[in-house]
């Protein structure tokens, strides 16, 4: 009668062990900001890109690379290889179109830092990079008080913008991490941009003073003193009917001085309707490509919600570690839950087949 009870017990004590509950585990993902400031992006479906693509034969460029920034910087390397600088050249041949930029400078017209600006906007989204344009100076009373036209590039494998100047094919870097527009304005108010480094070309060469113009890196870096973001991000498919307006950032430095360009203040000043302080330094610097996520768990059901600001979006994947393959799924995934454990990533692909920042889920289960 004894055994008998005792392997009862142990069959009921089994019986209550079958069932698991189910819950998310934080994970560390990369930051989401949703876009809230800027307006439009280039089009991907625009016929323009395929053709700037197959005409100038800009796939030769890469040799196989496959490393994001690696590429872009091919890229980069290869805009100023083919446009000579010349900034009094005005009036300049090409009428402002890119294609008429790079036609003039393959015969060997020279052009200034806004026609650099342009064309590299146009070949980097045209290779799904999501890139803006932008202008900066120092803004010296009495002093370098200059323009500088210029573009940023969201990079993907870093979840950030970079600075890149195609005019001078360098960049700014601090521990190895390329700097946005901001971050080297950060640097040159902090410390007069000591602990950063300027790299030049596909090889990122550290080069304090830059061969071709004498420059040195703090006077580099301190055009970034004042950086006026373009609001419309579509210069490329719509020009010549872009629209005209600046962001900027509303912080104590912008509030406490002025923005001195040729000797006076910066021409928006007087023109407001064109000028966008944004003190939110976030909403200025917002992650295309990257996701964000909502797990919601009923039992053993899991519903998964994303969202992000990408734009051209092509679709949203998923996979399944250690060995899943990428698939397709919507922006809302339900996954009935039966193994112990769930280690899920996710990403956005756009038009051009570039993919964004991994986004990861965890759900993991504990017996009652």
């Amino acid at each position: 009668m004894k055994g008998i009870l005792i392997v009862a017990l142990i069959s009921i004590l089994m019986a209550g062990c079958g069932k698991r509950q189910y819950f998310a585990v934080d994970v560390d993902n990369p930051k989401f900001i949703p876009n809230t400031v800027f307006t439009g992006s280039e089009d991907l479906t625009s016929p323009k890109f395929k053709h700037l693509i197959e005409k100038y034969q800009l796939d030769t460029i890469f040799h196989g690379e496959t490393n994001e920034l690696k590429r872009i910087l091919l890229l980069r390397h290869w805009i100023k290889s083919k446009i000579k600088i010349d900034d009094f050249g005005d009036p300049y041949p090409g009428g402002g179109y890119v294609e008429g930029i790079l036609d003039a400078a393959l015969e060997g017209q020279g052009y200034h830092c806004g026609h650099f600006m342009k064309v590299q906007n146009a070949i980097m989204n045209a290779y799904g990079y999501v890139t803006r344009t932008l202008g900066a100076g120092p803004g010296v009373k009495g002093g370098p008080d200059g323009h500088h036209g210029i573009d940023e590039i969201w990079l993907n494998d870093y979840n950030k913008w970079f600075l890149s100047d195609a005019k001078y094919d360098h960049h700014f870097e601090k521990d190895g991490i390329p700097l946005s527009a901001l971050e080297i304005r950060d640097e040159y108010l902090k410390n007069k941009a000591a602990d950063i480094i300027k790299v030049k070309g596909p090889e990122r060469t550290p080069t304090d003073v830059d061969p071709e113009t004498g420059t040195n890196k703090e006077r580099s870096a301190q055009t970034y003193t004042w950086v006026e973001f373009h609001g419309h991000n579509d210069l490329f498919t719509v020009f010549p009917n872009h629209e005209e307006l600046l962001i900027m950032y509303d912080d104590d430095f912008f509030k406490n001085n002025t923005w001195i360009w040729g000797g006076k203040p910066h021409w928006a000043y007087a023109k407001p309707e064109f000028m966008k302080k944004v003190e939110d330094r976030d909403a200025i610097e917002w992650t295309p490509n990257t996701i964000a996520s909502t797990v919601t768990i009923d039992g053993d059901k899991a519903t998964i919600e994303l969202v992000s600001d990408t734009p051209n979006l092509k679709e949203y994947q998923m996979k399944r570690l250690p060995s899943g393959a990428w698939a397709k799924v919507d922006d809302k995934v339900e996954i009935n839950l039966k193994d112990k454990k769930y280690d899920l990533v996710f990403r956005t692909m756009n038009l051009a087949g570039v993919t964004g920042p991994e986004h990861k889920i965890v759900i993991d289960s504990k017996d009652y």
